[in-house]
Order: structure tokens, then sequence, then C-alpha cells
């Protein structure tokens, strides 16, 4: 008969006994988890390096920009009248302007619908960009467009079909007591831009104030009863310097190298502009870059400390490759770029505190920007030697060289996760060897309960008979 409990047959705990044997065999199980734990934060740590590097030399990479150096702004007396804009690389300087009249859309109007939503009248409407400031209309460069009226089409139908016909204009119905007319005027400003509607009135009068020929602009004499001008198109007025410019548009682009002007409001009295260096750009990439090395720098010295009172070390404490990379930066920092009148970070205020956190003085940083040419050699400078280039060059092709596929961060993160899966690996096996075990023990402490079971049968029969021979023979 089979046993259905370990040990009922003998009395042995079994199971207990199997249980401690196979807790023998996954006892190495123990170091290996905690050794994976380590490299896991030791990976962990690193991929946090990465993106510190990553970011180290996205700073460093904005210093090594020439631009960066060129950065200029623009200021204005009065920003509500005129504003300005700067491209980098333009030259500081100053100007004074006044505004005495701004680029303007030409506009129409038609006279009064009666009643609402009436039908207007078939025909065509040719629709012409171009200028009226001669008094007669001079065509643009843009082809002339087509509108087909139907019979039944009313202002609003006819107001969409010039809104979707791309003929440069814009239209809209206005509705008040008196009725409802069609406002049109240009997309844009400048009396380049203005526009001619022509119209082929099915009820063969192009020019009276019936059919089609009411929404007509064309100026062709008295007799003519088309819409009506509510606004020419114009070019902005203004001087700059005392001398005269015209721009179609408000936002005038080309008048001066670099500099955009924003025309908003007719000026009384002159409006100072000035273009100067952009010292607050350049400081913010500078504090950005201080920034990324003393957060990499912290992250380093945490990592690879020891703290002799709590006797708590560093997750990096005694690795080389932190502990080289450390020392690496720290000495970078300290590099010179030979050939301008400043040479080291040191130079411009940029200095390693004790610990290897980086500090700015303030001061110093400010003198060193009264010299642009120099500031800007010592982070971009050329050169065939590495180590003489422009330090923001420099720090660019270290942290791209730690990143690379065979750079000593990315080496060492690749090496940790080695690690990792020679670990896991070596789990699986002991986990297998003690399943294993475990199958094994319980088949043969399962076999011998038996056998005893079957043993403590023949005694109990023996004893059995015995005790019947003894009454029998008495």
């Amino acid at each position: 008969m089979a046993i259905s409990s370990p040990g009922l047959a003998s009395g042995i705990d079994i199971k207990s006994i199997v249980s401690q044997l196979v807790a023998l065999e996954r006892a190495p199980l123990a170091p290996l988890q905690q050794q994976a734990a380590g490299f896991q934060s030791k990976l962990s740590i690193y991929g946090t390096i990465k993106s510190m590097v990553a970011g180290l030399g996205d700073a460093a990479a904005k210093l090594s920009d020439p631009k960066a150096w060129d950065l200029v702004k623009g200021g204005s007396t009065a920003p509500d009248k005129v504003g300005i804009t700067v491209a980098a690389g333009t030259s500081p300087t100053s100007m004074s302007i006044e505004v005495q009249s701004l680029a303007k859309q030409q506009s129409t109007a038609s006279a009064s619908f009666l009643p609402v939503g009436s039908p207007v009248g078939s025909g065509t409407l040719n629709i012409q960009l171009g200028s009226w400031a001669t008094g007669t209309f001079a065509p643009g460069s843009a082809a002339a467009i087509d509108l087909t009226v139907a019979a039944d089409d009313t202002l609003s139908t006819i107001a969409s079909k010039m809104n979707a016909a791309n003929a440069g204009i814009s239209a809209t119905v206005l509705r008040d007591a008196s009725g409802e007319r069609l406002l049109v005027r240009s997309k844009d400003t400048g009396e380049d831009l203005g526009f001619r509607i022509q119209a082929t009135d099915a009820d063969g009068n192009n020019t009276d104030a019936a059919g089609l020929s009411r929404l007509a602009y064309d100026k062709v004499g008295p007799s003519f009863h088309g819409m009506a001008l509510s606004q020419a198109g114009t070019n902005a007025q203004a001087t700059v310097n005392n001398v005269a410019i015209s721009s179609a548009s408000n936002t005038v682009k080309d008048a001066l190298p670099g500099i955009t002007l924003n025309l908003s409001q007719v000026t009384t009295t002159p409006v100072e502009l000035t273009v100067f260096n952009d010292k607050d750009g350049m400081r913010k990439n500078i504090q950005s870059f201080v920034d990324a090395y003393n957060a990499i720098n912290s992250m380093l010295a945490t990592a690879t400390k020891y703290d002799p009172d709590t006797k708590v070390k560093g997750s990096l404490q005694g690795d080389s490759t932190a502990v080289g990379l450390q020392n690496a930066l720290r000495g970078m920092m300290r590099s010179v770029t030979p050939g301008g009148s400043l040479t080291r970070l040191l130079d411009i205020g940029i200095e390693i505190k004790t610990g290897g956190t980086m500090s700015i003085d303030a001061g110093k940083l400010d003198a060193a920007m009264n010299d642009p040419t120099g500031l800007k050699s010592l982070f971009t400078a050329q050169s065939s030697n590495p180590t003489s280039q422009g330090f923001g060059l420099k720090m660019k092709s270290f942290a791209d060289g730690l990143l690379a596929a065979n750079g000593l961060v990315t080496g060492r993160a690749d090496a940790l996760k080695s690690s990792v899966e020679r670990n896991t690996k070596e789990q699986d096996k002991v986990a297998d060897r003690a399943a294993r075990a475990e199958v094994r023990l319980l088949a043969q402490y399962n076999a011998m309960d038996a056998a005893v079971g079957r043993l403590n049968g023949l005694s109990a029969f023996v004893n059995q008979q015995v005790t019947l021979w003894n009454k029998s023979s008495g």
C-alpha cells in the first residue's frame, strides 16, 4: 500500500530533514543575491553617470559653438511702439527711429443688401492683386482668379467662395439694421498687395447698381456703383537716423542687416534702439555647464566615499573606473588653452573648490566679458592638437569619448551588465541543483520509509506467530 504522508511508517520527520538538506543546497544563493544587488546598484549609478556625462557634453557643445559668444540683444525705449529683434553675430550698434505711418491692408465695403440672405446676381468676379499707388490699377505678378457666382448665391456664399479661392483677399459679411454688406480686404499689408475686383454681370451691365456689379471694385468713373474703398493699401513710412524707409510690412526685416523692426504705433518722438552683447545669455550657458559638472562631481563623490564614523561606504567605493573618471574630470577643468588672452577657466572666474565643486566669481566673469575675443577663443579655438583646442571643444570630445562604444563609462556599464548576466546564470544553477536534490532526497527517504513500513509489518507478523506458538505449547 502506498504511503500518503512521508515518515508515516517510520515516524521520522522526512519533510523537515529534506527541507534542511535542500536549504544547504540553496545556501550559495544568499551571497549570489547579495552580489547581484551590488551589481544592480552600480549599474544603476553608471546609468545615471552616463546621463550626466551626456548633459555635460551638451553644455560643453553650446560653449564650443562660436555663435554662443556672438549673442546679442535689442533694446527699445518704446517697445510698445517699435520693437527690435536681432540675429546672432549682429554688431552692437544704436539708432533712432520715427514712424510716420503703419502699413495697412486695402479694405472695401459694398452697399447694404436687403432682404438679408437674398441672391446677389449671377456672373463672374475677376480678382487681381496689384497697386493703386498711381491712381490707376497696376496688376501684380500673381495670376488673376475668376470666381463663378450662381444665380442663387447670397453674400455669405460669395464670401465663402472668395475665402476658398486663395486669391490674396479675405471676405466677411457684416449685418446691421440697414441690411448686410460684403467686407473685403487684402490678406497682407502694403500698397503692392491691393486688389481689383471686376464683374462680368449676367444682366449685361458691369458698372450699375444692380446684380453682381455691385460687388466690383474697379474705380472706372462716376457711373461706377460697386464697392467703396474704406482703406487704401499702404506701406509703412519711417525714418532711421533721419533717413526715410518704406516697408510693405510692419515687420521690417531687410532694411538693417541682422535686425528686425516691429512697428506697432506711429511715434511722436524718436525711439532709441540699441543692439548690445547678450551677456546674460552667455552667463546662462556658462552656468549651465558649471551646474552639469557639479552634478556629476557630486554624484561621483557620494558614490566613492567612505564614512569612517558610520562605517558606510558608497556603492562605487574602490571602483577604479569611477575614481579615475573623477580625477580625469577635475584634471580637465584645470587644462590650458594656449594662444589667447584668456587660457584657463580660472582666468574667467571659474575655479575648483575643495571637494571638486566648481564655482563662479561673478566679478572676474564680468571682467572677462569685456574681452569678447579672448573669451570666445578660450572655448572655441580650433587646433590640430586636441590639447590646444578651445575648452568647449575639449570637453565635448572628452564626453563623447566616455560614452563611445569602447569608452570608459560605457565599457564599465557593459562589464557590469555582463556580471549581472553571469550572476543570474549562477543563481539559476544553484536553484536548479537544489530542486533536483529535493526530488532525489524525497525519493530516497520515501523509499526508506516504505522499507521501514514493510519491516515493521514483518516484525508484527513474527511477534504474532511467536505469541501463538507460545500459547499452543503451553
